[in-house]
């Protein structure tokens, strides 16, 4: 039983990662003025997805719940899929291209469009390291 509130834990992958592993969850959600007091017996953890106020707890509820069912495996057409995007092994995900190879002068790395798969994973695990360091060097202290 999980209540969202501001002074919840900070709600991250790693948790998301272990409400994969329970049977059923329940999501407790306060609106407007929050939720009677001692309802707060009922949780095993009280969560918060940051540090701001919303009108109710069912929007906080969202993000956990999208963000653990993706963890699911069955949910997303390919396991694989959330390996290599931010916060599962540490570090922020790469930078993404799409098409046209060329867009308003600027092209996507040629290692992308090289078909040498080594390289393209060299390339990504690198990119991601400078990402995290640019963005959330917090996360390459953990």
């Amino acid at each position: 039983v999980i209540l969202t509130t501001p002074q919840g834990t900070t709600f991250n992958h790693n948790l998301a990662h272990e409400l994969t592993l329970k049977k059923h969850i329940i999501i407790i959600c306060g609106h407007y003025e929050g939720f009677d007091e001692r309802i707060r017996t009922l949780a095993d953890i009280e969560i918060s997805i940051g540090d701001f106020v919303l009108t109710g707890g069912e929007m906080a509820a969202i993000p956990v719940i999208d963000s653990v069912l993706r963890l699911i495996p069955g949910v997303l057409g390919k396991q694989e899929s959330f390996m290599e995007e931010s916060f599962y092994d540490g570090l922020l995900e790469y930078p993404q291209y799409t098409r046209p190879q060329i867009w308003r002068g600027k092209s996507v790395p040629d290692v992308l469009i090289s078909g040498h798969h080594a390289n393209i994973k060299k390339w990504k695990l690198e990119q991601s390291i400078q990402q995290t360091k640019k963005f959330r060097e917090d996360l390459l202290k953990k």
